[in-house]
């Protein structure tokens, strides 16, 4: 009789914890891009993040919303009215005011599926980039430009090429670097590096590329688009 009684009781717990955890999943896709004038700024991959809050739970916890290497995001959500918060130390730009909050706040109403490009000041972008392979090496080549002139201005730590087997390329993700140091940059509108193609295993006759930008004092990198390079 008491086995059954106790039987009972975790037949009752567990079904008590089955209709805890039937909640209904987010329905809503929220997409969009981080943007300088409406381009793409890219980073590196999902080493970036802006928070969502959410009003009206007890438990102040944000939804963390990752920003993958082209500038673009994606995530699942619930309807509701969010605050979309860029944390200062993400991302190798500056949050600009928000016109209706008039602060680095923007309110997101989520009632369906919902896209948003978030645009930002970067403190450079890199501009024409070029990349090529000949005799076993690719060449880049591109300009900076340095979009923020005033007292926040940050000086140039590092340009790299980055080569990598797959289409995931930054400082995490490569086989290869080739960089200048910002001290011997003599014209930033005339940057130029070359870096070997080292032996894959497995073979394969192309590499992805691109170019980053490391900025003084700013952990995250700015990026050029990926290129695939056929060698």
């Amino acid at each position: 009789m008491r086995f059954k009684i106790y039987y009972l009781f975790l037949l009752g717990l567990l079904m008590g914890a089955c209709k805890k955890d039937n909640y209904p999943a987010p329905s809503c896709t929220f997409n969009g891009r981080i943007v300088y004038n409406g381009e793409a700024i890219g980073v590196s991959q999902q080493d970036v993040y802006f928070e969502l809050w959410e009003p009206g739970w007890d438990k102040r916890i944000p939804i963390n919303v990752n920003v993958n290497q082209d500038g673009s995001f994606s995530s699942m959500l619930f309807p509701a009215q969010y605050k979309l918060i860029i944390p200062a130390s993400q991302g190798p730009w500056k949050t600009k005011e928000d016109g209706t909050t008039h602060s680095d706040t923007i309110q997101v109403n989520i009632t369906g599926n919902q896209s948003l490009d978030i645009e930002v000041l970067p403190y450079y972008m890199i501009r024409t980039p070029k990349l090529q392979f000949a005799n076993g090496k690719v060449s880049a080549s591109c300009k900076l430009e340095q979009i923020i002139k005033d007292g926040n201005a940050r000086g140039i730590d590092q340009v790299v090429l980055y080569l990598n087997k797959t289409q995931f390329v930054d400082k995490k993700n490569n086989i290869k670097t080739a960089e200048i140091n910002g001290g011997d940059i003599a014209d930033i509108n005339n940057i130029t590096l070359t870096a070997d193609v080292p032996s894959m295993t497995p073979t394969q006759n192309y590499v992805f590329a691109r170019i980053g930008l490391k900025i003084s004092g700013v952990e995250d990198m700015i990026f050029s688009p990926v290129e695939k390079i056929q060698l």
